[in-house]
Order: structure tokens, then sequence, then C-alpha cells
């Protein structure tokens, strides 16, 4: 994973870990220690088989959101408007915050990938920015 985050509204979010040989691995993330806000709602992605899968292409007005690859790996586009970064995401214990104002596309999922959410506010299709010159538009005001 990308050591410096170079666009607004992000940053590496990283999970309590505790290697419990031969048993596996234990991750812990905690709402207002590790991650910085109060959880509503979690969602995961998986069966991504297809390899021309497109995942995202979409802001957020207010969400706060966090993205962890739980398995396997994906490629994170940001954009804050200004600064475009990728992303190779493919560390189980490391997340990449999602704040507002802030494009984001998935592409380039292996096909173990497993990708899971955090989000500080329930759905709110309101929230959502789907078209990116309005995206452009938005963060302009």
């Amino acid at each position: 994973m990308t050591k410096k985050i170079k666009v607004k509204n992000s940053g590496i979010i990283k999970l309590q870990f505790f290697d419990d040989f031969p048993d596996g691995n234990l991750v812990i993330g905690e709402a207002k220690k590790n991650v910085p806000f109060n959880i509503k709602r979690f969602y995961y992605i998986n069966n991504l088989f297809n390899k021309k899968s497109h995942r995202g292409l979409h802001a957020h007005k207010k969400l706060e959101q966090i993205i962890f690859c739980v398995n396997g790996h994906f490629t994170l586009l940001l954009d804050d408007g200004e600064i475009k970064q990728n992303i190779l995401i493919d560390d189980p214990y490391s997340g990449i915050r999602l704040g507002p104002k802030l494009w984001h596309h998935m592409t380039k999922f292996s096909s173990d990938c497993v990708i899971l959410v955090l989000a500080d506010d329930y759905y709110k299709e309101s929230d959502y920015i789907r078209n990116y010159n309005k995206f452009l538009e938005y963060i302009k005001k």
C-alpha cells in the first residue's frame, strides 16, 4: 500500500493486528479509537471474478468511510478535484479513509478480493454524487 496519501479528505487507518500463530490472525478496529467515527453501516464486496469490474465511480457530500481489502488486492483511484492518486490496496491491516468530496473508483480486483467498508452514516441516495462533472462543480462551490 502507498505510504503517503496525496489527495485531500483521505488518510491511512491502521487496525490492531495480533499474530496468533498457529491459530491465525486477529484484527481489531474500534469506533472512536482507530476508526475515527461511530460506525452506523458496514458492507462488503466479494465475488469479483470479472477482470473488467469497476466499482465506486462516485463521491459523497458528507459521508465518511474507510475501505479495507481483507483478502486479495485491488487498485483504488482517489480524486479530490485537483490531485489524482492510484493506490494498490493489498494490506488487510490498513484501510483508506474516503472522506466527503472525494471521488473514488476501484478496479483491477484479484479473483479472491474481499472489500470491507465502514461508514459513519446510513445509506442516503441524496448524499451521492454519481456524475464526475457534477462532482467537479460541487467541490468548487
